[in-house]
């Protein structure tokens, strides 16, 4: 029995026991008046089903990740000698046997002992299953009777209840935080064994991106050619063009949207339009890139030929408009927000005094949002900067250091997705690359994500 099979069970023994917690509290309390108990009856039935269920969940996660050690354990000991002894990993003998117990291999080149092994895989994983399923099963009814039969009106149900949920967001947000860690710590790891092939001055600092190895030294056995150039500079002037373009593009457009929006639009078109544009959100980026292959970036190098520019249809130039375009919901909804909430008081105060609507705009109600649209230009930029399917069709994949936006280049993003693609040794610079690129971009990243949040919560309370 999987896990989705357990949960669903684990679902219905909570209502069951919610329901039984809530007649049982009801009972004590002669009928619908539950003035006598200390907690309300649904507080008695949310104890009942949080007894009933956290214990068995707790027990399928334990045995969920100890039980695969321990077959792996009783498959390997059950194997001839001489299969062992063939100096072949434990991990590749188990995934064939895995592959035979769940017939993703093909049963008639398997030898006899694979096949003996995959039916006693298959049949230790069928019995930690049901043991695993009777253990659940128990510790859930012990829990259900015992918290069954202590309900009684001076039971502080609620107290129970509330510790269990406080307790359950502590876990959630450690995971969270702790996946965080767990992810920056794996970067850390790979950068720094890339740093170990690579001089860090010469990825930060480097011109040229070529991350190709030479074969200087193969003719004669030695292996001494040069790992190649990993300059990082080409890739970030590249990130820092494509976003540049996708902010001058994204900026007037989304303040003017959400001027309009806050200030002038009647309720009905606000009601209607609002949504229309934060559809641009959430529609897919490899959307967006097929968009800006197939038809911005022609478009841009028939308008080049017009004007006697040479304009590459696959370009920073490109890559920037259809990102911009993209990013316009993350401006103009933040921003609209933000000028909303501006009071009231200051609108009237500068009308009172004779200032047109506009010069009310203009001096009084962006400058009271400046903060907060700032924060939310940032928060826009870190999108930008971390944006991959549209720069890795739009874009050109070019990597030169270059300020032309009508040139091809390449970014942080689209480079690491080159790296980790094909057959890459992943012990090779060559595909470290990508981690070290990863974590720069981390960084970045989480600075411009840092400063957006500092200026909106320095200058938001200032208006409230």
């Amino acid at each position: 029995m999987n896990n989705l099979s357990l949960i669903i069970i684990l679902l219905v023994l909570l209502a069951v026991a919610y329901q039984l917690g809530m007649q049982r509290s009801r009972k004590l309390a002669g009928g619908q008046n539950s003035a006598s108990l200390h907690s309300r009856p649904h507080h008695y039935g949310m104890m009942v089903g949080l007894w009933a269920v956290l214990p068995p969940f707790f027990i399928m996660l334990l045995w969920s990740w100890l039980s695969p050690a321990v077959i792996q354990q009783l498959v390997l000991a059950s194997l001839p000698t001489e299969v062992l002894n063939s100096g072949e990993q434990a991990q590749v003998l188990m995934r064939r046997i895995s592959n035979l117990a769940t017939n993703f291999a093909v049963l008639s080149e398997a030898a006899d002992w694979e096949i003996n092994a995959a039916n006693y895989l298959g049949a230790l994983q069928q019995k930690s299953g049901l043991l695993l399923l009777a253990l659940m099963f128990i510790v859930g009814a012990l829990g259900l009777l015992v918290s069954y039969q202590k309900i009684r009106p001076s039971l502080r149900a609620r107290h129970q209840v509330e510790k269990a949920l406080m307790a359950t967001l502590l876990i959630c947000s450690t995971i969270a935080i702790l996946t965080t860690i767990g992810i920056v710590l794996s970067m850390v790891g790979e950068t720094l064994k890339f740093f170990s092939f690579i001089k860090p001055t010469d990825f930060f600092f480097g011109t040229t991106w070529n991350p190709r190895f030479s074969t200087a030294g193969v003719a004669d056995g030695s292996l001494t050619g040069s790992q190649g150039s990993f300059g990082l500079l080409p890739l970030l002037s590249g990130t820092m063009l494509v976003a540049g373009i996708a902010l001058l593009v994204a900026i007037p457009l989304g303040l003017m949207v959400a001027i309009y929006m806050a200030e002038y639009a009647p309720k009905k078109v606000r009601d209607t339009v609002k949504p229309i544009i934060e559809v641009l959100a959430g529609i897919p980026t490899i959307v967006y890139g097929f968009f800006a292959l197939v038809v911005v970036g022609p478009y841009l190098a028939d308008l080049g030929q017009m004007l006697g520019l040479t304009i590459r249809a696959t370009s920073a130039l490109t890559a920037g408009v259809v990102m911009g375009i993209m990013i316009i919901p993350f401006i103009s909804s933040l921003s609209d927000d933000i000028i909303t909430q501006v009071p009231k008081a200051l609108r009237d105060g500068s009308l009172g005094l004779g200032a047109t609507k506009s010069e009310t705009i203009r001096k009084v109600v962006l400058p009271a949002a400046l903060p907060g649209i700032v924060g939310a230009v940032l928060l826009a930029a870190s999108r930008a900067i971390g944006e991959t399917m549209i720069v890795v069709l739009a874009a050109g994949n070019s990597p030169s250091l270059t300020a032309n936006p009508f040139e091809a280049v390449s970014t942080v993003t689209v480079t690491i997705v080159n790296q980790l693609t094909g057959d890459n040794d992943f012990a090779s610079p060559q595909s470290l690359v990508a981690f070290a690129l990863g974590l720069t971009l981390f960084v970045i990243t989480l600075l411009l994500n840092i400063v957006a949040l500092v200026i909106v919560r320095k200058y938001r309370e200032q208006y409230e």
